[in-house]
Parts: C-alpha cells; structure tokens; sequence
C-alpha cells in the first residue's frame, strides 16, 4: 500500500509542476507583452505613453451614449482584460479625434477607432452589435475585414 501512495503522489507532484509552469510562462508571455508595450519609442514615449496621452486630451470630448456604446462593444471581452482592451481603443479613438480636430467624439470616429484597435476576429462581433442597433456598417466597410 506504501508503493501506490508513493506512486500516486508522485504523480501528482509532476502535474503540479507542469502546472505550475504552465501558469508561470503564461504570467510571464502577458507581462512581457506589457514591457514592450512600455518601451520608448524613437519619439520618446511608448505605446502606452500615446494611450494615455489621447485619452487624457479627449476625456472631456466623450458623451454618455459613446461612453454606453464603447462599454457594450468591449462586453465580450473577459473582465480581467477588458480595462486594457477599453484602453487600448480609447487611445485610439482619441487619436482619430484630435486629427480630425473634432470637438467631440462622435459615433463615426468610435466606431472607426474600434476597427482599427482592435483585431480582425473581433470585427464579426462589431458587425453584429451595429446591426441590432440598425447603424449602416457601410462607410466602415474598407476598414472591415469579414
């Protein structure tokens, strides 16, 4: 009985460090990814430096339905990464915004930032919430990639 406890517990000591290594590189691949995002560019400022930087401009150029649109858009992405993905596109429809020189963000410039944020496979998502709310997927059509 003594042998297959041992066995038994040997076992599970080798699926515990598979485990356990498994979640570290996986830890590791999403903190590196962060560190690059991080690094200075030839500019002087990251990837995450601009994010912030055109968040900050806009923040005041936002109106509770796009804040209520964005929200809904990033719904299927998994609350332990929808902050960084809200960011992300945020940026980048602050970005679109201030070189349009818009006043505000509007449904356009939202919806275009969303599409260029965000990767192809999300874009049948998009496609589908702008359908139920009946707005023309047409004038993004170039942008989209179905």
């Amino acid at each position: 009985m003594g042998e297959n406890m041992s066995a038994g517990f040997s076992v599970f000591i080798i699926i515990w460090v598979f485990f356990l290594l498994g979640s570290f590189a996986i830890g590791g691949f999403f903190m590196f990814r962060k560190f690059l995002k991080r690094l200075p560019k030839e500019d002087g400022k990251s990837l995450m430096d601009w994010e912030e930087y055109y968040i900050q401009k806009t923040i005041k150029m936002w109106n509770k339905k796009e804040k209520d649109l964005l929200e809904e858009l990033v719904s299927p992405v998994p609350e332990l990464f929808r902050d960084v993905a809200k960011q992300k596109i945020a940026g980048k429809i602050g970005e679109i915004a201030l070189k349009r020189k818009a006043k505000k963000i509007s449904q356009d410039i939202l919806i275009e930032g969303y599409i260029l944020a965000t990767p192809k496979r999300d874009h049948k998502f998009l496609i589908k919430k702008l359908d139920e709310k009946q707005i023309d997927i047409s004038p993004y059509s170039n942008l989209i990639e179905r």
